[in-house]
């Protein structure tokens, strides 16, 4: 009983962080950089051709400077990397790697959309690209985790089979 219960508390404080996760996400993508705009008027871009700025981003990576590139190229990985995390522990149904990153791509492709008719942010294909593999390596991290913690569990019972 107590380790069901246990279970059922972690379960909780996933979907709690979860949801802070996401409405962090949606205040950091789509508020947060209007902060910077107010009374600025400058033209909409947007990205459609698959590398063209990772390879921007690392050809011109001294011009661009270090604080530019690893938020562009790594900031993109790492912000997507507790969702692939915490959709496996959401729920049975949602424990496989693939599941993980095609809601990850979903995801991501749907805040792109959105910033590309709001106007918010700038619609870019790549970011898609990376955002998969951030949602795919926070499944990853998921995964040795729970291999961790079955490994544990399964010496708690062999000792305890031994006493």
């Amino acid at each position: 009983m107590f380790i069901n219960n246990h279970k059922k508390q972690i379960r909780l404080l996933c979907r709690v962080l979860f949801a802070l996760y996401i409405a962090g996400l949606v205040y950091f993508l789509f508020f947060a950089d209007m902060l910077d705009r107010v009374g600025i008027e400058r033209s909409y871009h947007y990205n459609v051709i698959p590398f063209r700025e990772i390879r921007r981003f690392i050809v011109y990576a001294d011009l661009l400077g270090p604080v530019a590139v690893i938020s562009n190229l790594f900031g993109n990985i790492a912000i997507f990397m507790p969702f692939g995390f915490l959709v496996p522990i959401l729920g049975r149904k949602k424990r496989k790697f693939w599941f993980t990153a095609l809601a990850s791509f979903e995801l991501s492709l749907s805040v792109e959309c959105i910033q590309l008719v709001t106007k918010t942010g700038c619609f870019d294909v790549d970011d898609i690209f990376l955002n998969t593999i951030g949602g795919m390596l926070g499944y990853l991290v998921y995964a040795l985790v729970q291999r961790k913690r079955d490994r544990d569990a399964d010496a708690r019972r062999l000792k305890e089979q031994k006493h």
